[in-house]
């Protein structure tokens, strides 16, 4: 699937226009169609979403799907993989989808995937998936400052109970 090097710079520069032009319903699902990426009827693609620049013909977006701000959508990691966003199902700020080597990751119809969201394996349809809530992992007794040494802070952690400490309360 090695393709010529002035259609790679293409999909790069196009992707690059795309991440920052305005048209989140026009201008910027048109340049990805440029790129090869597959989409049918109107998608909302929010500003500097990363849509795979090295295969992005093997991304499909669906009629109605939402793509919200900063979202990475990766169809390769040790080989393409295939990344399906069905109709009208909504992802996140700050999302990263990432589809395993030969596999098709699917976002069924009318799922939600919560902001911050790490997606590495299909949703079904009409779910909303998501992170827990965060929580405490250690108290901070030696502040992590631009002076301070990595183990200087280590040493300085204090584990907390789960349902204990700042985050939690």
């Amino acid at each position: 699937m090695k393709k010529p090097i002035l259609r790679r710079i293409a999909n790069r520069v196009l992707g690059m226009i795309a991440r920052f032009a305005p048209g989140a319903t026009g201008v910027r699902p048109w340049l990805h169609r440029l790129r090869g990426v597959k989409i049918s009827g109107t998608v909302f693609i929010g500003d500097d979403v990363y849509i795979e620049n090295e295969y992005p013909e093997q991304i499909e977006l669906e009629d109605g799907a939402q793509l919200t701000v900063r979202c990475v959508l990766l169809a390769h990691t040790r080989g393409a993989g295939r990344i399906r966003i069905c109709k009208d199902a909504f992802v996140g700020a700050n999302c990263v989808i990432t589809a395993p080597a030969g596999r098709t990751l699917v976002i069924g119809e009318g799922a939600v995937i919560a902001a911050g969201s790490v997606i590495s394996m299909s949703v079904p349809p009409h779910t909303l998936v998501g992170s827990e809530r965060p929580g405490a992992l250690a108290e901070v007794t030696v502040p992590l400052t631009m002076h301070t040494t990595y183990d200087a802070f280590a040493f300085g952690l204090r584990p907390v109970k789960k349902g204990q400490g700042p985050v939690n309360k």
